[in-house]
């Protein structure tokens, strides 16, 4: 049976992110083989993959091909730095859908998938789920989840919003049930 998988802010060929990130990683080469090994070990050819924005900063060709050898049918949700990637149509095509903004069914609930974080989301007092990116592990991240803890306390139920950021999950796309894991730890 596929799954579906979610990831966010992949970066691929950016130095500066290394850093940034505190990412386990020397140089880009090893940050790209890194996320492509881990990709591939877990995600299958039939499963599906939403990137929640920012793919890669290397040249179209470079990630086309880095995009064309990772497995999983491939959807984007357009981030801060994908705009110049998207005049191709080559990457493009390499994805089942593109959007800026996204509500797909997930048993008796929704996900809400956006680069940004919407803390006021569609159906936030329903139980829906919103996973983002952008936010990497930043203040911003920190911010994040001190206003979610405010929607908790202001509205007595969950706020099931999670940051879908790459580095969160050992480096590779990760299941809504393993977002939920990882953040209630």
């Amino acid at each position: 049976m596929s799954k579906i998988f979610f990831t966010s802010d992949l970066h691929f060929g950016h130095r500066n992110v290394l850093s940034y990130d505190n990412r386990p990683f020397l140089t880009t080469e090893a940050n790209d083989e890194a996320i492509i090994k881990n990709w591939n070990d877990k995600v299958g050819i039939e499963d599906t993959v939403w990137i929640l924005g920012d793919v890669s900063w290397h040249n179209v060709t470079k990630t086309n091909e880095i995009l064309a050898s990772l497995n999983g049918n491939k959807n984007l949700i357009i981030g801060n730095h994908d705009g110049k990637l998207l005049r191709n149509s080559e990457f493009r095509s390499l994805f089942n859908e593109i959007a800026n903004y996204k509500e797909i069914p997930y048993g008796s609930t929704n996900i809400v998938l956006c680069h940004y974080p919407i803390p006021c989301f569609n159906r936030h007092y329903y139980g829906d789920y919103h996973l983002y990116g952008h936010v990497h592990i930043s203040f911003e991240y920190n911010m994040m989840k001190h206003i979610k803890q405010e929607m908790i306390d202001l509205y007595d139920k969950p706020c099931n919003m999670y940051n879908a950021f790459i580095g969160l999950y050992d480096w590779a796309p990760a299941t809504l049930e393993e977002i939920i894991e990882r953040n209630e730890k």
